[in-house]
């Protein structure tokens, strides 16, 4: 299974620019749209080989300057539940505060990877006043600056030492598909499972959360062969909106890693909402393939075209990934659930799809020609070969005497054009241009 470090600490001790320093970004928000957060909380990085997901704990607690310890001690308790590894952050402006103590009385407890990272040591004199963090009785700690990056290099070789080496595997090692059923809790991700085996495998009831563990359920029906992985909402109920989005999250990211399709479950009476939409860039980042299914379907008022506005609505809210496939489905009389599974099943075949070179340049040279990139500073751009690259999702070569100008609009086009040309419905695709 990937490596999933969370990062802890009380608010204010520079938890989120640290996570934003690991990730290799200034801003951890990637494409923004209004209104909808995608990954401000969720990254992957790598270091010595090693690749490991972040989560950044601090951007779940309570929205406000107000924030309670009890806030805290739960965010820091559900990172304890979830995470492999987890790296305690402290300040030495302020030293050792009753939070801080507080929180490591928790981290004491855990029989994981544990680094304390002492922030804000940014010149020789706080590097001395950082000792009094032993006193923490949590062991060594790394001194770190997340601002100028100082000290950050030791803090990951040591994560990065403390991931075995079976974590980098490749994932084609396994035989069958995965496929996650992933989604707000609730969403009736369980009852799809039952649906499909025709058996009540999983517990199914009204409470958010009722599945505690991600579930594997081999599917072998209909001359179909796969794995369902059935993942969580919660752990125990609870009515913090901050702990369901925070463990859904963090189940979401764990199934959604080692999957080859991840299916979104939406609970058609509330909507495609923001939750939702964060699973879905979820998988898209981690380049998976992602069919959307509309459950609860029979509970809807429909209109002569009900359906068709509600995908339209989803696509300006997925866009710009909006080869999307949406399925509107019902666990509780089976509608369309075969639909779904058929759908995901031939998601998983356009993701292993490889285009031939000779057709690949026989179809998209003849596009450009007609539709070349525009000129800038007076220089002509002139893409002369392409070629599909040896990965293990859709990733496309283009060649060209000034790859350096071709610019975004233009890479979408030509990414619409490979769809258009080549089904890759549900498969997030990357096109590259490179000096020819």
């Amino acid at each position: 299974m990937s490596t999933i470090v969370a990062i802890v600490g009380r608010p204010n001790v520079g938890k989120s620019t640290l996570f934003n320093r690991l990730i290799k970004r200034r801003d951890a928000i990637v494409d923004a749209v209004s209104g909808v957060t995608r990954d401000r909380h969720y990254g992957k990085s790598d270091w010595n080989g090693k690749e490991f997901s972040l989560i950044d704990t601090g951007g779940y607690s309570v929205g406000s300057d107000d924030v309670f310890e009890e806030e805290i001690r739960k965010q820091v308790q559900l990172a304890i539940d979830e995470a492999d590894m987890i790296v305690f952050v402290v300040d030495v402006e302020d030293g050792i505060t009753p939070m801080d103590e507080e929180v490591a009385n928790l981290l004491r407890q855990v029989n994981k990877p544990l680094f304390m990272a002492v922030n804000k040591v940014d010149n020789a004199m706080r590097v001395g006043n950082a000792v009094e963090f032993y006193n923490l009785g949590l062991g060594d700690y790394h001194t770190i600056s997340s601002v100028n990056g100082s000290g950050t290099g030791d803090l990951l070789d040591a994560i990065a030492e403390a991931i075995p080496n079976h974590e980098v595997a490749d994932e084609a090692s396994d035989e069958l598909p995965r496929f996650a059923v992933v989604g707000r809790p609730n969403a009736g991700k369980s009852s799809f499972i039952n649906a499909l085996i025709g058996e009540d495998r999983n517990i199914v009831t009204d409470i958010a959360g009722t599945t505690r563990d991600a579930i594997d359920t081999k599917y072998n029906r209909f001359g179909f062969e796969f794995n369902l992985v059935d993942t969580a909402g919660i752990r125990k109920k609870s009515k913090v909106k901050e702990d369901l989005e925070f463990y859904s999250v963090m189940r979401a990211v764990r199934a959604i890693e080692h999957c080859d399709v991840a299916i979104v479950i939406v609970d058609a009476t509330r909507g495609f909402e923001g939750q939702d939409q964060s699973i879905f860039w979820l998988a898209e980042k981690n380049k998976k393939g992602v069919v959307v299914l509309i459950n609860k379907w029979d509970l809807i008022e429909k209109q002569t075209n009900t359906m068709r506005d509600i995908k339209v609505q989803i696509q300006q809210q997925i866009a710009p990934f909006t080869d999307v496939p949406i399925v509107f489905i019902s666990t509780l009389t089976k509608q369309r659930i075969y639909k779904a599974i058929e759908t995901a099943v031939s998601v998983f075949e356009n993701r292993k799809r490889r285009v031939s070179t000779s057709k690949l340049n026989d179809t998209m040279l003849e596009i450009i020609k007609q539709n070349p990139p525009p000129a800038t500073k007076g220089k002509y751009i002139k893409i002369k070969f392409c070629t599909q690259l040896p990965t293990r999702t859709p990733q496309f070569a283009f060649f060209a005497n000034l790859p350096q100008y071709v610019k975004e609009p233009y890479k979408r086009f030509v990414e619409n054009k490979l769809r258009e040309h080549f089904d890759f419905s549900g498969v997030p695709i990357t096109v590259y241009f490179r000096q020819k």
